[in-house]
């Protein structure tokens, strides 16, 4: 017997899933989705979730709270059998989970019980793990919870960020949701629970976040680089003598270690000339001279070098190589070009804050 499935999600993520589902054999009876948001100019943000069921002919939904006495009647009138709940941004009461007949389902991006809550995928980037996934399971009312039902794994690769990682699982998501669709519809299902020890935590975070902390290592904050986008950025600030500090926004960096610190120059991707990150001349020489001589007493966020082409910052372990950056109220631009502009030297400095 096909379900009638209910569809609640507002972000990137969940879209593929959602268009998944109407490649299956299943009924789409309708969507809930986050109501619209006025952004800059008080104009509306697009919300490609309610784009993609009006070209259906779906129904839309946008409570501001799916708990409430009236979105629950709206729930019982929709008759669905099971609800796909993905990126929603919305916590589901007890009564909302159980109205549907086969209770609701969550499609979320890390390997459960690893990374529970609202920004999987930046931890996962964030703290360099190698590998990620998407776990579809069964909800409960304790947060992401419930008994897995389905999992998928994958790689993540060396310099990608946050949205780059999260359109791949996307598009991942898709098949599994969907197998796991057809065995609840079967009766086949082989519900796995979550390991308690295991569990760790992916909250949600502020604006803030983004500050670059110069004290943690290169590869650290490479990581928190490549975390940070597309919101909410990491930022630093540029400190050059006569001149008010520069709110720097890094949008690609590269860790480097000196022979003192990791056994010779390391840069993730490979030569400098073969991935786009810097060249410099004699460069195992010239880290070597920077970490005995200047660097050597400079705190972190120390500009070691900066020439027309390269800008290599201290880190609290190692140097941190500037590919892109975007100067506060400008386009994103290469190191190159920022250099024509502003021409930063040795001694130079890069501030957590001003």
């Amino acid at each position: 017997m096909l379900l009638r499935l209910l569809m609640m999600g507002t972000g990137r993520f969940a879209l593929p899933v959602f268009e998944g589902l109407y490649r299956s054999p299943h009924t789409v009876a309708g969507l809930f989705t986050q109501p619209d948001r006025a952004g800059r100019g008080h104009h509306r943000h697009a919300n490609p979730m309610k784009e993609a069921a009006q070209r259906h002919g779906t129904p839309v939904f946008q409570p501001e709270s799916i708990n409430t006495p009236e979105s629950l009647q709206t729930l019982r009138e929709l008759d669905a059998d099971l609800a796909v709940v993905a990126a929603y941004g919305q916590i589901l009461s007890g009564e909302v989970i159980r109205t549907p007949r086969r209770g609701c389902i969550n499609v979320h991006a890390s390997l459960l019980p690893k990374y529970r809550g609202a920004a999987p995928v930046l931890y996962a980037v964030l703290n360099g793990d190698a590998e990620t996934g998407v776990t579809v399971f069964q909800i409960e009312p304790k947060l992401d919870a419930g008994m897995i039902l389905g999992t998928v794994a994958m790689p993540i690769g060396p310099q990608e960020t946050t949205g780059e990682l999260e359109e791949r699982l996307a598009e991942l998501a898709v098949p599994l949701t969907l197998r796991v669709i057809d065995e609840i519809e079967a009766g086949t299902t082989t519900p796995v629970p979550q390991d308690p020890a295991q569990v760790t935590r992916a909250p949600s975070l502020k604006k803030s976040f983004g500050r670059v902390d110069w004290s943690k290592s290169a590869v650290q904050i490479a990581n928190h680089v490549r975390a940070m986008q597309p919101w909410p950025t990491a930022f630093t600030f540029l400190e050059q003598p006569g001149k008010p500090p520069l709110r720097i926004i890094l949008t690609e960096v590269k860790p480097l270690e000196t022979a003192s610190e990791g056994g010779g120059r390391k840069a993730e991707g490979g030569s400098p000339e073969a991935d786009g990150g810097p060249t410099l001349p004699a460069l195992n020489s010239q880290l070597s001279t920077l970490n005995s001589q200047l660097v050597a007493d400079a705190p972190p966020g120390t500009v070691a070098f900066g020439d027309q082409h390269t800008i290599l910052v201290r880190a609290g372990e190692g140097f941190v190589s500037i590919v892109r950056l975007r100067p506060e109220g400008k386009r994103d631009m290469t190191t190159a070009e920022f250099q024509h502009g502003h021409t930063l030297r040795a001694g130079d400095r890069f501030l957590s804050e001003t």
